[in-house]
């Protein structure tokens, strides 16, 4: 009877275990977020439109330049699908699918993502070199994947 209750212990760790890693109910619920534009008088730098890598991904980015100078990465349109640790990060490489290809390459995260549904807004550090970034990723931190990428399109010169 102690080797059944062993067996069984081991089961219902080993079912918690991968939960916790795994975190299947993330495929299903949405995070809703619904931020309101940075300001009207925004000069748009940088856009582009999100494509799917390790899942779906749409909807356009923009990186902003406020009027006191301040840069904003902003989503519009936006939907993935949800996950654990998911970050945003800007991308020197717009081909990074993976842990490896980071270390390859420059990035720098803005943070977790706010949510993955819904138009938000991310601050880009003062002093930050965008001529070093090609991409912004939705990239899951635990499993070390990019789940959705936009590559910059449009660049224009600061000031314009």
């Amino acid at each position: 009877m102690s080797k059944r209750r062993l067996i069984i212990g081991t089961v219902v760790l080993a079912v918690v275990a991968a939960w916790y890693v795994f975190r299947p109910e993330t495929a299903f619920i949405d995070r809703q977020v619904n931020e309101p534009p940075p300001g009207p008088a925004a000069t748009i730098l940088l856009t582009g439109s999100f494509v799917p890598r390790e899942h779906g991904g749409r909807g356009l980015v923009q990186v902003l330049e406020l009027s006191g100078g301040q840069r904003v990465l902003r989503f519009s349109d936006f939907e993935t699908l949800d996950g654990p640790d998911l970050q945003v990060y800007l991308l020197g490489a717009p081909n990074a699918a993976r842990t490896e290809d980071l270390k390859k390459t420059e990035y720098l995260s803005l943070g977790r993502l706010k949510g993955n549904v819904g138009p938000q807004n991310y601050p880009i550090p003062a002093g930050t070199d965008l001529a070093k970034y090609r991409a912004v990723a939705v990239w899951c931190r635990r499993f070390g994947v990019n789940f959705t990428t936009a590559q910059f399109e449009t660049r224009s010169p600061p000031g314009s």
